[in-house]
């Protein structure tokens, strides 16, 4: 992971795991995932964060689907068979592409 994409991947991440405010915690959590998703052990925590969170919260069906995308998420991210822009939510299908915000694009399009 580039160092540019790694700072801002370690500040998204640092608010999904320290935010009080769900929402907040969601949103930095999905914008951590897209920004892992090309490298298979960052894609891989952002998934545990989420299932912690998942916990947390009580979300049977976002802990399930977190579940399944720990099994996946590494050995997607290797083969590249990752869907761009996908939040990594549960409520999301594991394979949808989805659009991504503008300043994560700049920041993985630099990378690549």
């Amino acid at each position: 992971m580039p160092p540019t994409i790694r700072a801002a991947f370690d500040a998204e991440l640092a608010t999904a795991r320290r935010s009080t405010d769900a929402v907040t915690a969601w949103r930095a959590a999905e914008r951590a995932h897209i920004l892992s998703q090309p490298w298979p052990c960052p894609h891989t925590v952002v998934h545990a964060v989420m299932l912690r969170r998942a916990l947390r919260e009580r979300d049977v069906v976002e802990a399930v689907g977190q579940v399944i995308r720990l099994a996946v998420a590494g050995p997607g991210s290797a083969t590249g068979r990752y869907p761009e822009g996908n939040t990594g939510r549960a409520r999301v299908p594991l394979t949808q592409p989805m659009p991504m915000p503008d300043d994560l694009a700049v920041l993985l399009s630099a990378a690549r």
